[in-house]
């Protein structure tokens, strides 16, 4: 273990390594910080919290159980010539999860739904946390997949999701705030969800689309976003005539 410190690779790998599970964890705070803006401030806490501690414990469960992640991208059945894995099927039904999740969000913004009276306030967190654990399994299986090409030593895989895990536990609450706080930035945050959906729908079928096209879709949307934001600031803070 201490030679490991000793060994400038390993470094090197463990800062890739931490960037790229940040920026794979996008998904996962989006997606969180959608759901938990139906709560009150204290339930949106706990929410992100336990949200973000059970990505953390699955990505190292994942990690300790290698062989076994290994075996989810090995073929149990064959469907019209198309060998079909359980990371397949995980895939499948966690982009199928996000896309209709996504859907009934925007459908519900759109004609201004007022929410279900029938589910009591624990009732609705126990809701989340469940629609949590789903999606944090999909986005563990991703990531780990990932992961596990890039290093070597399980160690450092484990210390790079804890401080990716870190980042993203600091940077969710301002998140979460900024989507509240903007009903358009809510909108194509529910936008992204659905390409995520479509993309992993993609790979559970064998069509992979390169994440960098993803990536750079969301980071140039959230750029016009920004300056749509402020515009809208700026109009609001002209004096009037």
């Amino acid at each position: 273990m201490l030679a490991l410190l000793d060994d400038p690779q390993v470094w090197a790998s463990l800062v890739t390594l931490t960037v790229l599970e940040i920026v794979l964890g996008i998904d996962n705070i989006v997606f969180i910080s959608i759901l938990v803006g139906r709560l009150d401030e204290d339930q949106a806490r706990r929410a992100r919290k336990i949200g973000l501690s059970l990505a953390l414990v699955f990505r190292i469960l994942m990690l300790v159980a290698l062989a076994w992640l290994i075996g989810l991208s090995e073929p149990f059945i064959t469907v019209l010539g198309e060998p079909i894995s359980w990371r397949d099927v995980i895939l499948l039904a966690g982009g199928l999860f996000l896309l209709v999740k996504a859907t009934r969000e925007i459908h519900q913004d759109i004609e201004n739904e007022p929410e279900p009276l029938t589910r009591s306030r624990s009732g609705a967190f126990a809701a989340i946390i469940a629609q949590i654990i789903v999606i944090d399994l999909v986005f563990s299986v991703d990531s780990i997949v990932t992961a596990v090409g890039m290093a070597e030593h399980v160690e450092v895989m484990v210390a790079a999701v804890i401080l990716a895990m870190m980042v993203m536990y600091v940077a969710s609450g301002p998140i979460a705030a900024f989507i509240k706080r903007n009903p358009t930035t809510k909108m194509l945050a529910l936008a992204f969800l659905l390409l995520i959906g479509v993309a992993l729908i993609a790979d559970g079928l064998g069509f992979h689309i390169p994440r960098g096209y993803i990536y750079f879709s969301m980071a140039f949307a959230a750029m016009v976003e920004a300056f749509n934001v402020m515009a809208r600031r700026g109009r609001v803070s002209e004096p009037a005539d």
